[in-house]
């Protein structure tokens, strides 16, 4: 059986550690797989099917930019200077134990899911490596970021996207500076689909992800305070934190909404079933997404999904007024009157929601393991 090493940041909450848990349990029915983690940052957020191998690099240090942040805005300049100290260790290890794990590797393939590993994967692999790259985030046109991860697949084999426009995008861009590498489109996966939908009756709205500057929760609850002032029985469920956790909760009693804002933290994914089951509207409000899988996640659940533009990989899964509703300009107040229109119309969630359900249809493991399989199969 043929080895496949996965590079890991870390095995935490958040989006991409949820896809590398998927698509690492999905391989190890074909392959040896193992999870090379630069950081152990508690015990993995999702399961882990026990035929893959984790292998952690650094167990005992781990990333302090919190901490260093909170030195600088409390001027403690001692603090200050020991987190600096700790950061750049911490820096130099990362790159020094997976350069290291990168060179003593014993797989055919290596899959680098950051543009951080991709220039190291592509530099110190062995030359019989079949080397993949696995990009996650939406470059938002930011031409310094762009240019970045261009650069850090210039001695790779393939590279994965997760929405067609994005292998588009990049393989105009790889075409321009005449590299062989190649573009792939292979979007997320469910891990599973629910046999039973919401019945959608339920007052409650939800939104799941990582609480930070680019997720806009704070928006979204400017978005619910206008949603609450026409429809006052209905409640918020959001589940995450992270480092906007206090601005977010601030805002929430800035406005009165305490009563109808419930704060879950991260949660294990047969609670979040659970949750999106007894929910009735689905609410996106980030700046960027390359792909959003909770989207996928809500849709396999029957739930209609609304989310504004700038979330790149929403306009890729919602079909507006088919199987949700896209609101162009992070206009809050469109927001919240297309929801409203939506907590006024059972008939309308549900006809949404049943379209939804045919959508998420395309993410499941056997679709996209497929896909994995063909690609790998070039060189594993």
């Amino acid at each position: 059986m043929k080895k496949i090493s996965i590079l890991a940041l870390h095995l935490g909450h958040g989006g991409i550690e949820k896809c590398i848990t998927n698509l690492a349990n999905l391989l190890c029915q074909d392959y040896e797989v193992e999870i090379l983690s630069t950081y152990h940052l508690s015990e993995p957020a999702f399961d882990i099917d026990p035929r893959v191998t984790v292998r952690y690099l650094i167990e005992k240090y781990k990333p302090n930019r919190e901490e260093w942040k909170q030195s600088i805005r409390k001027f403690k300049p001692i603090s200050f200077l020991k987190e600096s100290y700790k950061a750049l260790l911490v820096l130099l290890l990362r790159r020094r134990k997976t350069v290291e794990a990168i060179k003593q590797c014993d797989s055919e393939i290596i899959i680098s899911t950051r543009e951080l590993f991709n220039s190291w994967l592509g530099k110190y692999a062995p030359s019989h490596v079949y080397k993949i790259g696995w990009e996650h985030n939406h470059h938002h046109q930011d031409v310094q970021y762009i240019e970045k991860v261009v650069s850090s697949c210039k001695n790779l084999d393939s590279f994965v996207l997760v929405s067609d426009s994005l292998r588009s995008f990049y393989k105009k861009e790889f075409r321009k500076r005449g590299m062989k590498c190649k573009c792939v489109y292979i979007p997320n996966m469910l891990d599973s689909i629910p046999e039973k939908v919401s019945t959608l009756k339920e007052k409650r709205l939800i939104s799941i992800g990582r609480f930070s500057p680019e997720k806009g929760f704070v928006d979204l609850i400017e978005v619910f305070k206008k949603i609450h002032e026409k429809e006052p029985e209905w409640k918020l469920c959001l589940v995450g934190d992270g480092a906007e956790k206090n601005k977010i909760v601030d805002t929430i009693y800035q406005y009165g909404l305490t009563n109808f804002v419930e704060l879950h933290g991260f949660l294990r994914k047969e609670k979040v079933d659970e949750l999106l089951s007894h929910s009735s509207i689905y609410l996106m409000t980030s700046y960027t997404e390359s792909f959003g899988l909770v989207l996928i996640e809500a849709m396999s659940h029957g739930i209609p999904c609304v989310a504004f533009t700038s979330a790149e990989g929403a306009n890729d899964l919602i079909e507006h007024e088919k199987n949700g509703y896209l609101i162009e300009s992070r206009d809050f107040d469109a927001m919240a009157n297309q929801v409203v229109s939506l907590i006024e119309s059972l008939s309308t969630r549900r006809q949404l929601g049943k379209m939804g359900r045919k959508k998420s249809m395309n993410y499941t493991k056997d679709c996209i393991q497929d896909s994995w399989l063909q690609l790998l199969k070039k060189r594993g």
